[in-house]
C-alpha cells in the first residue's frame, strides 16, 4: 500500500479517535462513483486498524445512498450490488457501518411533478429537481441524526483538484487549523473531506491498487467509467497494468437530465456496446427538444397567475403524451432488461390523483397503460367504487344527470387528496369545481 494512502488513513484515524472525542455519528454520502468509493474504502481501512489496535470502535457510521428513482440504470444496478456487499461485509467484520437508502417522497418524485403537475423539464433557470430528488431525502435523515445525537458529521468525497470552483468553495467554508467545516445549510452539522487533496490520478490509483474491504471488484467500476468516457473528456493515464486503458472522468446522473446540454456519458455507454440504453437517450433528447415549445405550455402558472412569456406548466394533453411515450420506452427497455422499471405503480396512482385535482377527468392513466401493455393496470386506490352507493346516487340525480357527474368528481377530489396525505387546499379545489360547474349550467 502506497505511503500516501496510509497517510490518509492515519488522518482519518486521528480524526475519529483523537481530534474529536464525542460520539457524533459519521454520515458518508455514497453514490457508488469513484470519489465516494475511495473515501469509504479509506474510512473502512481506518476503522479496521482502530479495531485491531484498541478493540473499540466508538461511533456509528452511516453509508447513505440517495436514489432519485431516475438514475442511469447501469449505475443503479451496480450501486445496489455494492450496497448489498457493504451491508454483508460490515456484519461479518463486526464494523459499525450501516447502509441507509433514501428516495424522494412520492409527491416529490420526478414523474409525479413532470407528468402529474406538468412541471417543464428542468433547466438551469428552473432546476426544480435537485431540491426534491436529492436534497430533501438526505436532509430528512440528517435531521433525524441531529435530533438524536445533537450534532452529526458528514463525510464528503469532494476534492480541490476537481475544479477551480470546487477548490474556491472548499476554501470559503474551511476553518483555519480545523478539518471540519460547518455545513452551509444544516444546523449542528459539520463536514469532513478526507480525500480533499487527492488528484484524479491518485483516486484511480487507489481504486486500481487497493483491494475493496467489502469484496467488490473495483475493475467493474473502472470499466463503467471507461465505457462512459466521451472523446472530449480528459482521461487520466495512470494505470497499474497493461490491461488498464485510459479511463475518463465522466459524471453520471439522472438519465432524464435536461439541465446538461448533452448526456455524454450515456452516449458513450451506447457507443461502447450498451445499446439497450438507446431508448432512454432518445426519450431524454425528445424531452429536452420539446421543453420550450409554447404550444405545449399553459399560459398560467399552477397558482393561476400569468406565466413569464406564457410558458407555464405543460398542458394536460402533453403530459399524457409524455406518459404514453414513457410506457413505450419502458416496454422497449424491458425486452432486454425485464427488471428495469422507469416509473412505479405508486407514481402512476399519484399522477392520476393530481390530474383529478387539476380537474382533468377525460384522460386516465389506466387507459394509457392498457394501450401500451394490452393489460389492465391495478388502480384500485382511486378507481374502486361501491355499486350500491352509485345506484342510490344515480337515483337521487335522475332529474338532473349532470349533478351525478359533479358529485362523482367532488368525491374523487376528496378521495385523491387523501392519497397524497395532503388535504390542504381541498376546500378551495371543491369550491373551484362547483364554480366551474355553475358557469356551464348558466
Amino acid at each position: 500500500m502506497a505511503k500516501f494512502i496510509q497517510n490518509l488513513i492515519d488522518e482519518i484515524i486521528d480524526q475519529y479517535v483523537y481530534a474529536d472525542e464525542t460520539n457524533r455519528p459519521w454520515i458518508i454520502g455514497f453514490s457508488g462513483g469513484k470519489d465516494s468509493t475511495v473515501m469509504l474504502q479509506l474510512v473502512w481501512k481506518a476503522i479496521s486498524q482502530i479495531k485491531e489496535l484498541t478493540g473499540i470502535v466508538k461511533r456509528d457510521i452511516y453509508v447513505v445512498c440517495n436514489d432519485t428513482m431516475v438514475e442511469n440504470p447501469v449505475i443503479t444496478e451496480y450501486v445496489y450490488r455494492v450496497l448489498d456487499k457493504i451491508e454483508q461485509a460490515a456484519v461479518e467484520q463486526d464494523i459499525p457501518i450501516r447502509v441507509i437508502k433514501t428516495i424522494p417522497r412520492l409527491e416529490d418524485s420526478f414523474w409525479v411533478n413532470l407528468i402529474g403537475r406538468g412541471y417543464p423539464a428542468p433547466n438551469n433557470a428552473f432546476r426544480w429537481c435537485t431540491e426534491r430528488l436529492k436534497i430533501r431525502p438526505t436532509s430528512r435523515f440528517l435531521i433525524e441524526q441531529v435530533n438524536e445525537f445533537g450534532e452529526a458529521i458528514i463525510l464528503i468525497g469532494t476534492r480541490s483538484a476537481e475544479s477551480a470552483q470546487r477548490a474556491k468553495s472548499m476554501k470559503k467554508h474551511a476553518i483555519k487549523g480545523k478539518r471540519l467545516t460547518k455545513h452551509p445549510t444544516q444546523p449542528n452539522t459539520y463536514m469532513y473531506a478526507p480525500i480533499r487533496s487527492l488528484s484524479l490520478e491518485e483516486v484511480w490509483y487507489v481504486i486500481n491498487t487497493m483491494e475493496s474491504p467489502w469484496g467488490s471488484d473495483n475493475s467493474e467500476l473502472f470499466q463503467i467509467y471507461s465505457d462512459a468516457s466521451a472523446d472530449d473528456y480528459e482521461c487520466p493515464t495512470v494505470v497499474t497494468n497493461k490491461e488498464h486503458k485510459s479511463c475518463g472522468q465522466s459524471r453520471f446522473g439522472c438519465w432524464v437530465c435536461t439541465v446538461v446540454k448533452e448526456d455524454k456519458s450515456m452516449s458513450a455507454l451506447i457507443e461502447n456496446g450498451l445499446t439497450w440504453l438507446t431508448p432512454l437517450l432518445k426519450f431524454r433528447n425528445e424531452l429536452a427538444a420539446e421543453r420550450n415549445i409554447i404550444e405545449h405550455r399553459m399560459p398560467e402558472r399552477r397558482n393561476g397567475t400569468a406565466a413569464i412569456n406564457g410558458m407555464g406548466p405543460y398542458y394536460p394533453w402533453y403530459r399524457a403524451k409524455v406518459l404514453e411515450r414513457l410506457f413505450e420506452t419502458q416496454k422497449e427497455i424491458q425486452k432486454e432488461k425485464p427488471h428495469v422499471e422507469l416509473i412505479t405503480n405508486q407514481e402512476l396512482v399519484a399522477i392520476q390523483t393530481i390530474w383529478y385535482r387539476d380537474f382533468i377527468f377525460n384522460q386516465k392513466v389506466s387507459e394509457l397503460y392498457r394501450k401500451a401493455y394490452k393489460i389492465n393496470l391495478d388502480m384500485k386506490d382511486q378507481n374502486e367504487k361501491h355499486e350500491k352507493e352509485l345506484e342510490l346516487l344515480k337515483k337521487s340525480c335522475e332529474d338532473n344527470p349532470t349533478d351525478f357527474d359533479l358529485i362523482q368528481e367532488l368525491l374523487t377530489l376528496q378521495k385523491n387528496k387523501s392519497l397524497l396525505n395532503r388535504k390542504r387546499g381541498l376546500k378551495e379545489d371543491i369550491e373551484n369545481r362547483i364554480e366551474e360547474y355553475l358557469k356551464k349550467e348558466k
